[in-house]
């Protein structure tokens, strides 16, 4: 059975990267975007990189635009809001679906794993899926949980 570290996806840049660049690590893995009510947990999720990066941790990116076409943007502008307005250092991937026939086949492996209120499907932006070190997704947040809500459940993991 495939696991998130069997996945590639595409850099804002356009390289394609292994997740097996991770293994190892305590990954929150979330669907972003620029002009969304919950845009403002950029902050929150760079603390928690930056906190828990040195033991082991990392936040993966994915903008998304199937929300309200909430993130418009193409990959230049995106790294640009994020960078000038959050200084987001984490690595940010280039724009995804999560649902549907087009969506990621991360995503489709994320929503399998761990099902959410409306059954498999993503709900909205920045819902977040928690990985541990083993590649095992264990928990996943609505777009409601503040970042910093996930210190404890991070903690726990590293």
């Amino acid at each position: 059975m495939a696991g998130v570290y069997d996945f590639t996806a595409a850099s804002l840049a356009g390289d394609e990267v292994p997740l097996k660049r991770f293994e190892g690590k305590v990954l929150l893995i979330v669907n972003t975007a620029s002009a969304c009510g919950f845009t403002p947990q950029y902050k929150g999720l760079e603390a928690l990189h930056r906190e828990f990066a040195p033991r082991g941790f990392a936040v993966l990116g994915f903008p998304c635009n199937q929300f309200g076409s909430q993130e418009p943007g193409d990959a230049k502008q995106i790294e640009q809001f994020c960078s000038s307005n959050y200084d987001v250092t984490f690595p940010m991937f280039a724009k995804i679906d999560v649902n549907g026939s087009r969506a990621h086949p991360l995503y489709d492996y994320l929503k399998r794993e761990k099902s959410g209120l409306l059954g498999s499907s993503v709900k909205w932006n920045f819902t977040k899926f928690l990985v541990d070190r083993s590649g095992k997704v264990v928990a996943r947040h609505a777009p409601t949980a503040k970042p910093e809500g996930l210190k404890t459940e991070i903690e726990a993991l590293l």
